[in-house]
């Protein structure tokens, strides 16, 4: 297991234990988590501040290990495959953690999952057909749009908050906009692999 693939299994580690954080009852352990007032209105949990940092070095490695792999040359099959694993529980995840608690509207998690199922099934067809379908440029912009999205939302979408700006939900919109464009480009891309007999 090269450099590339380590930090990318310490993505994985980092989204369990981000997982565990934001499911873990602290209110029925008895638990009280620190809790921040801002301006009278806003109520801050601690646990998502945590959850936040964390979400921002998981993020960053996402970007961490696909330019150590591509600049010396290290990349694998068994690393796409983690890094797409790592890519998808992190994220998605999340999503639907924040989704359930009421801090995104259901929406979003849903438009990502399906589409992520969506270019994954056109992946996998044309790579039987011996086609390797790279990263297009409105994906990556997504995955940013989302990870800054997410980010913010973990914290509380300060400072913008304080304005009555909801900049958290114009990035996970924006992603979700992307996810639709990318996935039709995905699609127009290798339909010709995925007509095929």
């Amino acid at each position: 297991m090269n450099l590339p693939n380590r930090i990318t299994m310490v993505r994985i580690f980092l989204s369990l234990i981000i997982i565990g954080i934001l499911l873990f009852p602290f209110d029925a352990a008895g638990i009280n988590t620190l809790k921040l007032f801002v301006n009278e209105s806003i109520v801050i949990d601690v646990k998502y501040l945590i959850v936040g940092g964390l979400f921002i070095v998981a993020s960053l490695t996402d970007f961490v290990d696909g330019y150590i792999a591509r600049k010396y040359n290290m990349v694998t099959d068994l690393g796409k495959m983690l890094d797409a694993i790592a890519d998808k529980i992190l994220v998605n995840s999340v999503l639907i953690i924040l989704a359930t608690t009421g801090f995104i509207y259901p929406l979003i998690p849903v438009v990502i999952v399906c589409r992520d199922t969506f270019v994954n099934t056109i992946k996998m067809i044309a790579g039987n057909k011996g086609k390797v379908v790279a990263a297009i440029k409105s994906g990556k912009v997504k995955t940013i749009c989302m990870m800054i999205g997410i980010s913010l939302t973990l914290f509380y979408n300060m400072p913008f908050e304080l304005w009555n700006l909801r900049i958290s939900d114009v990035f996970l919109y924006l992603a979700c906009i992307l996810s639709i464009i990318s996935a039709a480009e995905y699609y127009h891309l290798n339909k010709k692999f995925i007509s095929k007999d």
